[in-house]
């Protein structure tokens, strides 16, 4: 299978018609309009510097279920160290994101292109960051896109032990309150999946995500005390 090539239509192909990969399609642009269609469908883009942008669903996929995030003893402890926000330095999180270095990864796929187009969409309302905080300073968090009652996740960062995934906790905390249904981890790392993830194939995810209510979910992202 040949990925198809976009232009000017907003349209993607069915996800089931991405390559043995994963690619769904390549090109076209990230306005607004483009990403969230993409989100609806089970698709993201995930290129490299000077590629075309790639559109992808992957198979298998990885989710994390609510009420599986393995709150251990030791990150509750270290939960206790941080204070947390959310919305209130997304293009920093964003930012960190793509200048913290990954093991096994050469350079970041988080371009300046998408910074810029996730602002957008954070200024919509539908992208979202968690923060943690010591001493009033940024030390870890993440950020995704939250669509209808799925959260896909994008990328967190941590410049302390545990500031990321004590951010995760707290996000998986509200988004239960909020009634959230799934968040959507895409690609399976050992990392998610010791926090609980697990992964699923690419038609389970497409049902799965047809099942969930695709509007909005209205509120502002506060921290529950």
């Amino acid at each position: 299978m040949i990925p198809k090539l976009l232009k000017h239509e907003l349209t993607f192909p069915h996800p089931n018609d991405a390559t043995e990969d994963g690619i769904v399609a390549w090109g076209g642009d990230l306005n607004p309009s483009r990403l969230i269609r993409a989100y609806q469908n089970g698709i993201f883009p995930w290129y490299s510097k000077n590629d075309p942008i790639i559109w992808w669903s992957p198979n298998p996929r990885l989710i994390m279920e609510l009420d599986d995030f393995k709150l251990s003893r030791s990150l509750k402890k270290s939960m206790k160290k941080f204070e947390y926000k959310f919305d209130s330095n997304f293009i920093d999180v964003m930012k960190n994101c793509q200048n913290v270095k990954r093991e096994n990864q050469d350079g970041t796929w988080i371009q300046d292109e998408i910074i810029e187009a996730y602002s957008v969409l954070h200024d919509m309302g539908i992208a979202h960051s968690i923060e943690s905080y010591q001493g009033g300073e940024l030390v870890g968090g993440l950020y995704g896109v939250a669509i209808g009652g799925m959260f896909c996740g994008e990328s967190m960062f941590a410049l302390v032990n545990d500031a990321s995934k004590s951010a995760y906790a707290v996000l998986t905390q509200h988004l239960k309150i909020w009634g959230y249904d799934f968040i959507d981890c895409q690609v399976p790392t050992q990392h998610l999946k010791s926090l609980g993830a697990k992964e699923i194939n690419r038609e389970s995810f497409l049902e799965r995500l047809h099942s969930v209510n695709m509007n909005k979910i209205e509120h502002k992202w506060e921290l529950i005390v």
